[in-house]
């Protein structure tokens, strides 16, 4: 007898159970199958799984290994089955969703938890790109579905006919600096002469093949390139530089005093936010996310003043 999943479970019940006839009662089995297919494995291993002295069936070492591994291959089994039957009503085994870092995870978490309520085991992954790299990872097949993407898409996304874009919502900029900056006490609104011999502090484009999105910056400004929005943030909190926050990440700081909001000359328009996929995709766990993504409330969670 070949080692099968079969066996595994009836070991695993003989010892969860604690005996051969109580096993043979949950299995539906008769207690005559159950030792037959034991002492067979035995056999075959040429090894003892269960020691039967005494009134309850215990393991040996050897049979304690054999089970302890099985389970793993018990439980994967029982998820490949699940996953299965998901994929067969309609639900992705994963979706994976790429964000700019312009919005705060910690804002997708309330949808996480609503989906989770769904019980359709679809497992999420997500990733953060900047700029022309949500893009990208959109293009390269890397992800499913993205979320926050700047303006409306490069060409390519428009040329191919493979995709569907659609807003999320505008993105309000708010100029802010440090207590302690220089900036912080010039009078309002600044000229852009005067922010412009200030560093300021970008996000780097995480794009490799599509042209990288710049804006925001004056030429010949000094410029803190950081990796993340994050990174922005805590950069201008330390008063390492200047520049543009968008009001709903911005907001909690400038209210606990940590960050000075300052009106320029030259105000930065606001930002326009995409949701794109592949207009191929038919999942139900991609056409959940994009019907939440439509709600009004959820959109001003993830951009607006909320």
């Amino acid at each position: 007898m070949n080692l099968t999943l079969e066996s595994l479970r009836i070991l695993d019940t003989i010892d969860r159970r604690g005996s051969f006839a109580a096993a043979a009662v949950t299995l539906d089995r008769v207690p005559s199958a159950l030792t037959y297919t034991v002492r067979k494995l035995e056999e075959d291993l040429d090894v003892l799984l269960f020691d039967r002295r005494g009134h309850r069936a215990k393991l040996t070492p050897a049979g304690l290994e054999l089970l302890t591994e099985g389970r793993h291959l018990l439980r994967a089994a029982a998820d490949l089955e699940q996953r299965v039957k998901r994929t067969a009503k309609g639900w992705e085994v994963e979706l994976r969703i790429v964000m700019d870092s312009i919005i705060p995870f910690e804002k997708m978490l309330p949808l996480i938890a609503a989906f989770d309520r769904e019980s359709a085991g679809t497992r999420l992954r997500f990733s953060t790109e900047v700029l022309s790299g949500v893009w990208e990872a959109l293009l390269t097949g890397e992800a499913d579905l993205a979320i926050g993407a700047a303006y409306d898409g490069p060409e390519p996304i428009h040329m191919s006919g493979e995709f569907r874009v659609r807003p999320l919502g505008e993105i309000e900029w708010v100029f802010v600096v440090a207590p302690g900056h220089p900036l912080a006490t010039l009078p309002e609104p600044l000229p852009a002469s005067a922010i412009q011999i200030h560093r300021a502090v970008a996000v780097a484009d995480s794009g490799r093949a599509l042209p990288r999105i710049t804006f925001g910056l004056l030429t010949g400004q000094e410029t803190l390139t950081v990796p993340t929005m994050e990174a922005k943030i805590a950069a201008q909190l330390a008063g390492l530089g200047c520049g543009h926050l968008p009001r709903v990440v911005a907001a909690p700081y400038i209210a606990a005093g940590a960050l000075v909001e300052k009106k320029t000359l030259e105000a930065k328009p606001p930002g326009t936010s995409s949701v794109a996929w592949r207009s191929t995709s038919r999942g139900k766990c991609l056409k959940w996310f994009l019907a939440r993504l439509t709600d009004p409330a959820v959109q001003r969670s993830l951009v607006g003043s909320e």
